[in-house]
């Protein structure tokens, strides 16, 4: 199996899309790159059996009601408190259910916050897949997965925080030592080092891992109740509580 982790930016600089080989008992990053232009983007993902995304897939259904009645004339404003509503716009359902299986992790709000440039790229990216005639779902059974390297990395057991950015380097250099130390069969070759060196790259690695984990099943469930919502607007794949790195191969 060939799986693709992509950090998604709003530009290609700080792209970066890393590929993994699969075999039985080990894996191996073939390829990673940084700057990815949309073709290199796409070009991996018709590549690969399963590419996670970390990038928010799409907007909250409040949200966009919300801002289509404004356009359409006044919104009508619910009752009670207004930072409950205020929440319920700019945070997804997905957004909100990580935060109960993980407390403590909070993502980016796609429609108040910078984020939100990123995922029109990333709804560009899904046109041209869907127009291919790839199979997008946005709740991750088709040809892509939302994936959150943060919350995965703190799900099997790692820190999830303080390696980003150039200052950061050594911290990364802790967290790429631990993971290798956990996962022996995962051979990094000549990229460990571009790794070390730019939290992009680690991150579309560890996107690439989670996009595994989504392809063999070892993800959290779409609760049922929740799944209309993941349909519209994205749904992140957490791995199970309980599963390891070692359950990937």
């Amino acid at each position: 199996m060939r799986t693709v982790g992509i950090d998604l930016a709003a530009q290609p600089a700080k792209t970066g899309v890393a590929t993994v080989e699969w075999e039985s008992g080990r894996a191996r990053v073939t390829q990673l790159d940084i700057g990815a232009t949309d073709q290199m983007v796409l070009d991996a993902i018709a590549s690969a059996a399963k590419t996670g995304i970390d990038c928010p897939l799409g907007w909250p259904r409040d949200f966009i009601a919300f801002i289509t009645q404004h356009q359409n004339g006044h919104v009508t404003l619910s009752p009670g408190d207004a930072g409950a509503w205020r929440r319920r716009l700019s945070y997804r359902v997905t957004d909100l259910h990580v935060r109960t299986l993980l407390p403590g992790v909070t993502g980016l709000s796609v429609s108040t916050d910078r984020i939100g440039v990123t995922a029109m790229r990333s709804a560009a990216l899904l046109a041209q897949l869907a127009g291919a005639g790839a199979p997008v779902d946005r709740a991750g059974s088709g040809a892509v997965v939302e994936v959150y390297p943060a919350a995965t990395l703190l799900r099997w057991g790692f820190r999830s925080k303080g390696y980003k950015g150039t200052a950061n380097a050594e911290a990364r250099g802790r967290l790429i030592d631990e993971l290798l130390m956990q996962a022996p069969w995962l051979d990094l070759r000549d990229v460990e080092g571009l790794c070390r060196s730019s939290d992009d790259a680690l991150d579309a690695v560890i996107a690439a891992l989670a996009a595994r984990a989504a392809a063999m099943g070892l993800t959290e469930p779409i609760p049922a109740e929740l799944q209309g919502a993941a349909e519209v607007e994205g749904w992140m794949a957490i791995p199970q509580r309980g599963t390891t790195l070692a359950d990937l191969v």
